[in-house]
């Protein structure tokens, strides 16, 4: 599986960005499919994530109320979109988009992240 993400961008503190992710190659073995960011000096930390089949989706506490994420599979696309509004100064990071395959539990394959920055 290969991922494309794009999307980031420079906003200022309460401004909205989307995210999008598309996956390529075996899609047919995704199980799930998430948004991850590092922000500098600081660990990698989950964001939210959507079940390939079915939809049902997860997301931090911390973005739960400000972040959606959805996934267009028409025609193909494989795209996963994370539609980010009223971001602030700790939303700034280079956001990852990752697959997990049927039967993993970590995230095994990732895209090349993308700069969010927010300034205040």
């Amino acid at each position: 599986v290969q991922l494309q993400a794009s999307g980031g961008g420079l906003v200022q503190a309460g401004g909205s960005l989307r995210l999008s992710c598309t996956a390529f190659g075996r899609t047919d073995s995704i199980y799930n499919m998430g948004w991850l960011r590092q922000a500098p000096g600081k660990d990698r930390e989950f964001v939210s994530s959507i079940m390939w089949s079915g939809g049902n989706t997860y997301s931090a506490n911390s973005v739960k109320d400000r972040f959606t994420i959805s996934r267009d599979n028409a025609n193909a696309k494989n795209t996963v979109y994370l539609q980010m509004n009223s971001l602030n100064a700790d939303d700034t990071g280079v956001y990852y988009c990752a697959v997990k395959e049927v039967g993993m539990t970590r995230y095994a394959y990732w895209g090349q992240g993308t700069q969010v920055t927010v300034s205040s």
